[in-house]
């Protein structure tokens, strides 16, 4: 969590797959001004390069989720590695850009691995706020969605939504206007504030 002090809120997407409504959320992103961070897998890259040109070009952060989405702790030092600096390099040969921040697939992590991602150069990042958004199952809950994520805005979140999540694309300008209103402010994770 950031500074409880200041109204900053950090909007991050974790993205494994094209669920078909990214650029819907990118959309809404650039029509209310807004900056995020993605945090994508190696088959989101394979699959869709001109959304993450578009991410880059649009002064979104693209950040590393593992190339296939392990659980940290149960892997080894050298498989942890791999799984970040092979999407590492793959983004770095595509688009010319470097990734800093990591967020540890499932938010499953240990002392270790973390120790190992920031052995990496990597800054890990975790969330303050999440709801089941990830399920695709418990899609068609728009109102429930907008009151989980508005009755839990907080000083110096970071929050996490997904965005393989059709409810979460649908509802993104009514939670964007009316966090804004709320008096927060949406900041880019390069201007974290602890």
């Amino acid at each position: 969590m950031g500074n409880s002090e200041s109204k900053n809120i950090y909007l991050t997407f974790d993205i494994g797959y094209e669920g078909g409504f990214t650029n819907q959320i990118l959309d809404t992103l650039k029509e209310n001004n807004v900056p995020a961070t993605f945090f994508i897998t190696g088959q989101f890259v394979k699959t869709n390069p001109e959304i993450i040109e578009r991410m880059i070009k649009e002064g979104h952060i693209v950040g590393n989720h593992t190339t296939n989405h392990p659980s940290l702790p149960d892997v080894n030092e050298e498989k942890v590695k791999n799984e970040i600096m092979s999407l590492h390099q793959s983004i770095y040969e595509k688009f010319n850009y470097e990734m800093k921040y990591m967020r540890p697939p499932k938010g499953e992590y240990s002392e270790q691995s973390l120790a190992y991602i920031q052995s990496l150069d990597y800054t890990p990042v975790m969330w303050s706020f999440a709801y089941d958004d990830w399920d695709n199952n418990k899609q068609g809950r728009e109102e429930y969605g907008k009151k989980k994520i508005l009755d839990n805005l907080h000083n110096g979140e970071i929050m996490l939504l997904h965005a393989t999540a059709r409810d979460n694309a649908n509802i993104l300008d009514y939670i964007l206007k009316e966090t804004k209103n709320a008096g927060y402010e949406f900041k880019s994770l390069d201007e974290f504030e602890q």
